[in-house]
């Protein structure tokens, strides 16, 4: 899919604006797998799976992108929360799916994709837009990556990964 330069200059204002928003930036209390945070995952997905969007015709790169930043916005550590570990992998969708509703503007499509970020670990959300898809296999990716690389390498390299996450386009 070939875009125009405004855009390309849209989705990375969008971009941009999430990148600096105050409530997003609480992701970076949230860790993630292996010594990376939230808001790294995220800003990675959404940079992988706006790059995949671009090789397939008819996609809402806005939606991709909107619903891969705000896919773990679940906002709590669910390790140090023992209420919230068992079930996470299935119930995350949905808390994040909500905050996410009540804190940004967002439409059902989107909110449907976060809610399918987990399958096929959460069953009953099937993924059945490309958008979702797209969203859905990027998260995977980025996890699967995560998980592999090691907690001291991480804690080494969060400013290259900040500096990588800064822009959409680059």
């Amino acid at each position: 899919m070939k875009i125009s330069d405004s855009e390309k200059r849209e989705l990375e204002s969008l971009y941009s604006s999430f990148f600096n928003n105050e409530k997003i930036r609480r992701l970076m209390d949230i860790p993630m797998h292996r010594g990376s945070n939230t808001f790294i995952h995220s800003f990675k997905v959404a940079k992988l799976a706006v790059k995949r969007g671009l090789r397939h015709k008819s996609v809402d790169l806005k939606k991709i992108l909107v619903a891969s930043v705000l896919h773990d916005y679940y906002l709590y550590n669910w390790r140090s929360d023992r209420s919230k570990l068992k079930g996470h992998g299935k119930n995350h969708p949905y808390i994040a799916a909500k905050n996410a509703a009540d804190d940004f503007d967002i439409d059902e499509d989107i909110v449907k994709i976060i809610k399918s970020h987990m399958w096929p670990i959460n069953f009953k959300e099937f993924p059945n837009s490309k958008e979702a898809r797209i969203v859905n296999l990027a998260d995977d990716h980025i996890a699967l990556k995560e998980g592999l690389c090691s907690v001291s390498f991480k804690a080494k390299r969060r400013q290259k990964y900040m500096d990588d996450i800064s822009h959409l386009f680059s």
